[in-house]
């Protein structure tokens, strides 16, 4: 059935909305209130042709998921362009105008450059966080109150960095964390971040949604090499059971060694520099406002930015460990209390990833280098059940020495990543990784330990940030005293 594109123009409204997709015209009015990116996001093309910004942002194939009767028919064929709808400000392509590679000498630098050269949307996606700013300023700021205490007169000319992360060995105690919609950046998307992992043999950690397909990302990294590097999946786990266990099923046939499971994503935190965006898109699209849901709203009315199940609990692991099976590790990511890595060690679960969401989910959240701290001051036996990851804020390799001299396993690194893609691909990524390298041999061999597992709390000084920990957890009575 051929659809003439006078007619999908009358269906541009909440009640109709129909939109164009690589010359097929979809039915979507359904699926607005249970769109990850909001009902606005699909609205703004509502009647039109979205092809470009849709394959800019999702894997291919992830229309054919809907239902076959919102497939309503082939589009006529368009004369001209114009009836598409405008991608604003998409990434640049080459590396014009950017600074040599060479030149870039800490991750810090990578942001810069992309913030000069990313797209509005593509930089406000990649470097937003929630509401007044405050948890994502104290990822970074928490770092700067633990200090070293190096020790001299070893023998520092051969060491070791080489690590196990989440079963799997790893050239550095570095993993990329899980950060969606590469392709904002780089034509290539998440594939420069795999071919990177594998070519310095550390783990990647990829997102649900990634906007490479996971079996195209799984098949570019077995390319590279079938003995260096591994692909992580990270589950946020949807409002409908069964699409939880296909991603799972899906993981498991791609053979990632590991399920990281996100659970402080119930809803999706109020990030005011992507509201604004998305606000003033739809201001020029005649969008209405969407009418705010209350809590006198009907039982099965959509949760208030709620793009995940809202249901999740501890109990749900047990259906979660037996679809993953012995695939892997089990991880949960997102603790950030000393009381919920307890719940965690007792639920048995093989790894617990401390993360605020890089501060873009609770305003004020605690770091995660201020939670491992509270797990060692309130209940460091947890350090001896289960394996601790973290990310957040982590831009030099002392952050990691930092991270290891408390406990942690590895370190996950997200936005830098990111914003190494923009203008440079797979050689930024590269960049990025071997400046870490730089750093933790560096920071190594200046503290004078020769092997991460020498790393212990005598070589920093946390007494400032200590300080600022909560003298209120809910804990047992009786729990083991603090190795600090």
């Amino acid at each position: 059935m051929v659809i003439a594109r006078s007619e999908v123009e009358k269906h541009n409204s909440r009640s109709s909305c129909w939109v164009i997709i690589q010359a097929q015209v979809y039915d979507l009015t359904d699926f607005l209130d249970f769109h990850p990116g909001g009902a606005s996001s699909i609205l703004r093309y509502g009647g039109k042709d979205a092809t470009e910004e849709y394959e800019l942002i999702h894997p291919p194939g992830t229309i054919d998921t809907l239902p076959k009767e919102k497939h309503l028919g082939d589009c006529e064929a368009s004369a001209d362009s114009n009836n598409a709808a405008s991608v604003p400000n998409l990434p640049p392509q080459g590396t014009n105008g950017l600074p040599p590679l060479r030149t870039l000498q800490n991750l810090g630098d990578f942001r810069t450059t992309a913030q000069n050269s990313l797209s509005k949307k593509a930089w406000i996606y990649y470097s937003s966080a929630a509401d007044s700013l405050s948890a994502d300023a104290s990822n970074h700021r928490d770092w700067s109150k633990v200090h070293f205490r190096p020790r001299t007169l070893r023998r520092i000319d051969k060491i070791s960095t080489r690590a196990r992360i989440m079963g799997h060995d790893s050239a550095l105690p570095v993993f990329i964390a899980p950060a969606a919609l590469a392709k904002l950046a780089h034509e290539d998307g998440e594939l420069c971040l795999g071919r990177g992992a594998v070519r310095w043999d550390i783990p990647y950690c990829c997102s649900t949604y990634s906007s490479v397909p996971h079996a195209e990302l799984a098949k570019c990294m077995e390319t590279e090499t079938s003995t260096r590097g591994a692909l992580l999946f990270q589950l946020y786990v949807p409002i409908d059971k069964s699409g939880a266990k296909k991603l799972i099923q899906e993981a498991r046939r791609l053979h990632c060694k590991a399920l990281v499971v996100t659970i402080d994503s119930a809803v999706i935190g109020k990030r005011e520099e992507d509201d604004r965006l998305k606000a003033q898109l739809d201001h020029e699209a005649g969008i209405e406002p969407a009418r705010a849901v209350t809590t006198a709203a009907p039982p099965d009315a959509p949760v208030l930015r709620g793009a995940h199940s809202s249901t999740l609990e501890w109990s749900d692991l047990t259906w979660i460990r037996e679809a993953w099976g012995n695939s892997g590790s089990l991880v949960l990511k997102g603790v950030q209390t000393v009381e919920d890595a307890m719940l965690a060690a007792e639920a048995g679960v093989d790894a617990i990833y401390l993360s605020n969401h890089g501060g873009r989910q609770l305003d004020y959240a605690p770091s995660s280098i201020k939670t491992l701290l509270e797990i060692r001051k309130y209940c460091p036996s947890i350090l001896n059940k289960i394996e601790i990851y973290l990310d957040g804020g982590v831009t030099r390799g002392s952050d990691v020495v930092k991270a290891l001299c408390l406990g942690a396993k590895a370190v996950g690194v997200g936005r830098p990543f990111m914003y190494s893609l923009s203008g440079y691909g797979t050689a930024g990524v590269e960049r990025v990784i071997q400046i870490l390298d730089d750093e933790i041999q560096t920071t190594m061999r200046l503290l004078g330990v020769t092997a991460l597992n020498q790393l212990s709390p005598a070589y920093i000084n946390t007494s400032a940030l200590m300080n600022e920990l909560s003298q209120d957890v809910d804990l047992p009575l009786q729990h083991p005293s603090s190795k600090l």
